[in-house]
């Protein structure tokens, strides 16, 4: 082979290289300008969640301390307004002490003392608290009476409340406090004994 066909099989091998070196694909790790503005676009989206999750986060807690501060504040003050009105009545009851009692005015004072009482349970029904029902009309009833003891008596029928020892009061139909009565009874009736020995009693006076 000549010096000539030597140099032409060369030059035709580094043509060949070069063609093959452009053909060559981009490296897989250089970014494409449209990669870079995705990116960016995914980085300003994850800034903006973050600051508005933050925020919703502060807001909410603020929103805690706020529940927690009126919760509390209506422990300490929601009975405010029923002190208010008892106090009134107890202005009522103060001016009757400084009242000096006589025999001419006692009955004024008696009548005064007893519209207190009914305007202080005026007072206390305004707020859902009513009187439990134990007259003599009343049977007795075990879920908002509690007998103290039974007497026999046959001025009220038996089973029904014959005397209150304390007064019993519903808060909006719950039971507070049962009321305290002596529940009447058949009266008992003498055994065929003890009227003999009563007879032959009176027969010997």
């Amino acid at each position: 082979m000549s010096d000539k066909e030597l140099r032409d099989l060369e030059e035709s091998m580094n043509n060949n290289q070069d063609e093959n070196h452009q053909e060559e694909p981009p490296p897989l790790n250089k970014e494409t300008p449209e990669a870079e503005i995705k990116a960016e676009s995914a980085d300003e989206q994850f800034e903006k969640l973050k600051s508005e999750h933050l925020y919703l986060k502060a807001e909410f807690e603020n929103y805690k301390r706020n529940m927690i501060k009126e919760r509390s504040n209506l422990v300490k003050f929601g009975s405010e307004r029923i002190i208010n009105e008892i106090l009134s009545v107890l202005d009522n009851f103060y001016r009757a002490l400084e009242m000096e009692v006589t025999e001419e005015n006692y009955s004024a004072f008696k009548e005064g003392v007893s519209l207190t009482s009914h305007e202080f349970e005026k007072a206390l029904q305004n707020f859902g608290v009513e009187n439990i029902a134990c007259d003599t009309e009343t049977m007795f009833d075990p879920n908002v009476h509690e007998a103290l003891s039974s007497e026999p008596t046959d001025k009220v029928k038996a089973g029904y409340i014959s005397s209150v020892f304390r007064k019993g009061y519903k808060l909006h139909n719950k039971v507070i406090r049962a009321a305290q009565v002596v529940v009447a009874r058949e009266p008992d009736v003498p055994k065929k004994e003890d009227i003999e020995d009563s007879a032959s009693d009176e027969n010997t006076e």
